[in-house]
Parts: C-alpha cells; structure tokens; sequence
C-alpha cells in the first residue's frame, strides 16, 4: 500500500514563493500534483516520470512552478514560484501504480494513490 502524505503548504503573499514536498511510502511510478479550489473542481497541476527525466505542466503553472524528485528519497516536489490569489487551493499530491504514458500524466483517473493535501493560500 503507498501512502503519500505532503507538506509546506501555508499563506504567503502574492508575488511570493512556497515549495511544498510529498513523501511516498512503497512503490512509486509518475507522480503528480493536483489542486482543487474551494467550489471547484480538481484540477492538474503538474507531473512527473519515474526517471524524473520528463515534467509535463498545466498552462496556468508554467514557467512559474517547477516539478522534482528524489528517487531514492521517493519524494516528489513542486517549486511554486510567482504565487498568485489564483492559486490557492488545497494541493494533493498523487502517484501512479504503473506506467502512464505522457499524455495521460494530466489525468486524475490514472493515478492510483493520493495523499490528504496541504492548503496552500495566496494572499493578494
């Protein structure tokens, strides 16, 4: 059983930066981030291989948040740079079972493991 379980989520301004980390416990394939919005509905966030080779990112997130792992550590990362009020939501950090072929790394439904989340909140 993986059990995920994040952390470094709190207020901070806008224009501000916060990196929040998940911890994995067992095996461990893709793993991704993904928010869900007070009254909205979850949305990708960000994504990354088992290698840590390949990242793929939301539109919205680009260039302004980073995707990272230690595979040894089984710990997964998300660099949230630029923060804006738009991006507060709770984040969740989820892992995939078996191997997800990139253009599936945006889907929630092909992940199989998903942590509590940690709230973060931008303040403008």
């Amino acid at each position: 059983q993986v059990q995920l379980v994040e952390s470094g989520g709190g207020l901070v301004e806008a224009g501000g930066s916060l990196r929040l980390s998940c911890a994995a416990s067992g095996r461990t394939y893709a793993m991704g981030w993904f928010r869900q919005a007070s009254g909205k509905e979850r949305e990708f966030v960000a994504a990354i291989s088992r290698s840590g080779i390949w990242t793929y990112y939301a539109d919205s997130v680009k260039g302004r948040f980073t995707i990272s792992r230690d595979i040894a550590k089984n710990m997964v990362y998300l660099q949230m740079n630029s923060l804006k009020p738009e991006d507060t939501a709770d984040y969740t950090c989820a892992a995939g079972r078996n191997y997800i072929d990139y253009p599936r790394l945006s889907s929630a439904a092909e992940y199989e493991y998903w942590g509590q989340g940690t709230q973060v909140t931008v303040s403008s």
